[in-house]
């Protein structure tokens, strides 16, 4: 074969194998560019949704019971006796699921509506800013920190009794609409914290008692509440709790109730203790309001009249559980007793001295879910204004299931 022959199939496969190489890098340039794309399309993704900076939870409680109850009431020498027993009364039963959306690390959105057997309510509905260390900054309907009950025993798995303290629970009102600021920080070997609440406040009635004024204000003032706690132990086994309210309730259109103004107080106490086979709680807190002396009008004959409006109410409560028992069943079981007073203004409508007193037996199924056997004695005398001095006593038992979900 010539050399020309030999030099023309030379060429012709340099052709064939360049052309070839051309093809299988376009190839790879178009597999190239899918790559590329599809790894953008989740970077897209993972920097719009990174795992376990947004979160939803559902949870809550539920509280079912049954009461039965005898009331006695006396008035002008004769007195009148009704008994009642009820499945899942008002007073008694609660169905509040919890719904909380975390979205990435500060923000923390609450909403917990309420069934209680009569009517669908809300317990609160707020949004919580973690700011810093040691400060929440939290908006909306939220709980006021006035005292120490509304806020961290009210629910039926961690109060230790199937009923609430009377006169302390819900007065004030639990809840508001507002802004707050709370958190703690170490003092020493000691802890401290604080929770201070700009409100709407209240609104002072007819008869002179206060009610949420809700998310319209009647006056153009605000309402400042605020508590301190000490945890003096470093083992924080004792918190001492002080609070304050301070607001306008007289309706700016009112010429009689117009910059009447509420002052509130409270203490609470919560010492927990193990004393070796025994854990030992102790809590308490006292209330006081006092709202400035004014001129109602009685709805019987219209005529005028005034009292002096101050209110006051405790209650002190201690509970034994002998959690170091060999017994599982033993061990489960938590004895508590509570006693109480309720004073309303002496000369008001609605006057009256109650004390209570309650004791229950509690059976742990878990941490989180108990049943509860109680008892209650109450006994009210009335300070009513047009009330010749009518006495009430009501005797009950309840039996309770409550749950944390």
């Amino acid at each position: 074969m010539s050399l020309k022959t030999h030099a023309s199939k030379l060429l012709i496969l340099l052709v064939a194998i360049t052309g070839t190489r051309g093809g299988l890098q376009a190839q790879q340039t178009t597999i190239d560019s899918a790559l590329y794309d599809r790894v953008a399309e989740l970077e897209k993704q993972v920097s719009y949704k990174k795992p376990g900076e947004d979160h939803f939870m559902v949870v809550g409680l539920t509280t079912f019971g049954f009461v039965s109850n005898k009331t006695t009431v006396t008035s002008g020498g004769a007195s009148q006796i009704s008994k009642t027993n009820s499945l899942a009364d008002a007073d008694h039963y609660e169905f509040s699921p919890m719904l909380l959306w975390r979205h990435g690390k500060k923000f923390l959105l609450e909403f917990e509506p309420s069934f209680n057997g009569n009517s669908l309510g809300v317990n609160w509905a707020d949004v919580s800013y973690f700011a810093a260390p040691g400060v929440i900054i939290r908006a909306g309907y939220l709980v006021i920190p006035f005292g120490f009950y509304n806020k961290r025993l009210a629910a039926g798995w961690i109060n230790k009794l199937p009923t609430d303290p009377t006169g302390v629970a819900g007065n004030p009102p639990a809840s508001d609409f507002g802004i707050e600021v709370e958190g703690g920080l170490p003092l020493g070997d000691m802890k401290w914290n604080y929770d201070i609440s700009l409100t709407n406040g209240m609104q002072l009635l007819p008869d002179g008692e206060l009610q949420s004024a809700g998310i319209t204000d009647n006056n153009k003032n605000k309402t400042i509440t605020g508590r301190l706690g000490l945890l003096p132990f470093s083992n924080s086994s004792l918190e001492l709790g002080i609070s304050g309210l301070f607001g306008a309730v007289g309706d700016d259109t009112s010429t009689s109730f117009k910059g009447v103004k509420t002052s509130m107080f409270a203490v609470d106490l919560n010492y927990v203790k193990l004393f070796n086979p025994v854990l030992v709680s102790v809590k308490g807190q006292y209330n006081y309001t006092h709202i400035d002396r004014t001129t109602y009008a009685k709805p019987t004959d219209g005529s005028n009249y005034s009292f002096d409006n101050n209110t006051s109410s405790y209650f002190t409560q201690v509970s034994v559980r002998p959690t170091g028992a060999d017994s599982k069943l033993v061990k489960n079981l938590e004895a508590a007793l509570r006693i109480g007073n309720f004073t309303t203004p002496r000369n008001s409508l609605w006057g009256q001295r109650s004390d209570l007193i309650e004791g229950g037996l509690l059976y742990w199924i878990n941490w989180r879910t108990v049943l509860k056997f109680g008892y209650q004695y109450s006994k009210s005398d009335s300070r009513a204004v047009d009330d010749p001095g009518t006495r009430t006593v009501s005797k009950s038992l309840f039996l309770q299931f409550s749950i944390q979900l």
